[in-house]
């Protein structure tokens, strides 16, 4: 199990930043957008690499200060957990 790990997680972040891109082509249509609560959600799903990449990549969701500040934070905490998995060898 600890093998997929990683898997699901590239997986989960390649969602996420496809995700911003998708709220962002809504936004240039002037279509139905997501929400910013499922936006966040699914950075807090261990997708914040992909939601910070998403960001930059298609400069979304850049002046919003709960982006600016939570999603980066998301990032932050979530590498100290996976590091701290790793290291008392819980994930390979």
């Amino acid at each position: 199990m600890e093998q997929a790990i990683p898997v699901i997680l590239i997986c989960i972040n390649l969602a996420v930043f496809f995700l911003y891109g998708e709220d962002k082509r809504r936004s240039i249509r002037g279509e139905w957008r997501i929400s910013e609560r499922n936006l966040l959600l699914a950075a807090f799903c261990f997708g914040s690499l992909g939601a910070f990449l998403g960001m930059k990549h298609y400069h979304h969701k850049t002046k919003h200060w709960k982006f600016r500040i939570l999603v980066p934070g998301m990032l932050l905490i979530q590498v100290v957990i996976l590091a701290g998995l790793f290291l008392m060898g819980r994930l390979y």
